[in-house]
């Protein structure tokens, strides 16, 4: 059987969906029915193979008159939760771009109508797709590294000052009196955040004891581009994941699992695993990955369990909120970064170093001597 898919937001990151629902049509197991953009696409903006789709700037007009039980929604982070019910309203299923929402309260409010509407929601983090996270999980039960004594995350990328002005929300925090909270923890490194406390066993809210916060920016921006976190669970087990976009020599970004015998790196985007435990020599892995549209299309099929509901990124969410309520990032003084000229983009030398060194100690920037990290604590009740 073949199901029909509306697509909404199809430009930037949206291209990868469309490229993606050309590779299942190729499969015969969806058909993209409709796109809805506010302009519409051009022959040459829609991939090769996919027909001529129905487009309208009226998302439910468009899920009306195409009859699609799935849309994937790709769209500015604020508008999520209105499309994600606009769909849920006509018993659509949705497959929700990451991050869900802008708020605790927007994503409550998202997961609940969808709940209450009796259609499943499929968040996109495809990381927690990787065959590697559940075989992280049984290597963890098994006691191959000893006893867990905190996760780490680790995100050194770069992205040009173009980056911040590819649309009218990008590095904002709030755009027109509403929440966006755009940012590295949060959008772009949002993987290595919802991945470590995946693999922490902590991703409902209610597993979540405490959240600190420091968040920082290099570029000319609202939100965060150098930023770290650490969640406590309400086991005790710190969560600690550093991120910048202002790397001096980006890489993959990895979570690390430390033990009291050993530690496990996992890098997501390539879905490799490296484990080093005492008495062995290290063991390299890699594994393969589930599509989260096809996960979701099997699980309207024949019953496959869904990979990413919305409760599995709760404490995601309460990341989110964190920083949401913390003050505005610190502005990084001039003297702490320096501007790429031939690649437009700011550079914070030494952030690599503690990147990396956030991931493996578990501590933040300020505990690792950044005289410019400003900690705020965030108890539990800030975000429930």
């Amino acid at each position: 059987m073949t199901i029909d898919i509306v697509q909404a937001g199809a430009r930037g990151h949206g291209r990868w969906h469309l490229d993606n629902i050309r590779r299942l049509q190729d499969k015969g197991i969806v058909r993209l029915a409709g796109v809805c953009e506010l302009t519409p696409l051009t022959p040459d903006e829609l991939p090769e193979g996919l027909g001529t789709p129905e487009q309208s700037a009226d998302f439910g007009a468009l899920l009306d008159s195409t009859g699609a039980r799935i849309a994937v929604i790709c769209t500015p982070i604020p508008t999520h939760t209105d499309l994600a019910l606009t769909a849920a309203a006509r018993g659509v299923h949705v497959l929700l771009e990451k991050p869900p929402a802008p708020s605790y309260a927007e994503f409550r409010r998202m997961a609940d109508g969808v709940a209450a509407a009796g259609v499943v929601c499929q968040i996109g983090f495809q990381s927690l797709g990787s065959h590697a996270v559940p075989a992280i999980r049984r290597l963890l039960a098994d006691g191959v590294i000893g006893e867990i004594s905190g996760v780490g995350g680790a995100g050194a990328w770069a992205r040009a000052e173009a980056y911040f002005r590819r649309a009218p929300w990008a590095g904002k925090r709030r755009l027109n009196g509403v929440d966006v909270i755009d940012g590295a923890l949060t959008n772009p490194l949002a993987h290595a955040v919802a991945t470590a406390l995946a693999l922490a066993g902590a991703t409902r809210a209610e597993d979540v004891a405490g959240i600190e916060t420091e968040l920082a920016h290099a570029n000319a921006i609202e939100s965060d581009d150098t930023s770290c976190v650490r969640v406590t669970t309400t086991d005790g087990l710190p969560v600690v994941v550093a991120a910048t976009l202002c790397a001096e020599d980006p890489d993959d970004p990895y979570v690390v699992v430390h033990g009291d015998r050993g530690r496990i790196t996992y890098w997501y985007k390539q879905d490799r695993v490296l484990l080093q435990r005492a008495g062995h020599g290290p063991e390299e892995f890699e594994y393969g990955r589930t599509d989260l549209l096809e996960n979701l299309v099997e699980h309207l099929t024949d019953g496959t369990d869904l990979l990413v509901p919305p409760a599995a990124t709760e404490a995601f969410m309460r990341v989110v909120e964190a920083i949401r309520v913390a003050p505005d990032p610190v502005q990084l003084d001039q003297d702490t970064w320096h501007l790429l000229k031939d690649e437009d983009r700011r550079v914070v030398p030494g952030i690599d170093g503690l990147v990396a060194a956030a991931a493996d100690t578990l501590a933040l920037y300020s505990e690792l001597g950044a005289a410019w990290a400003l900690t705020t604590a965030h108890p539990k009740e800030v975000s429930t």
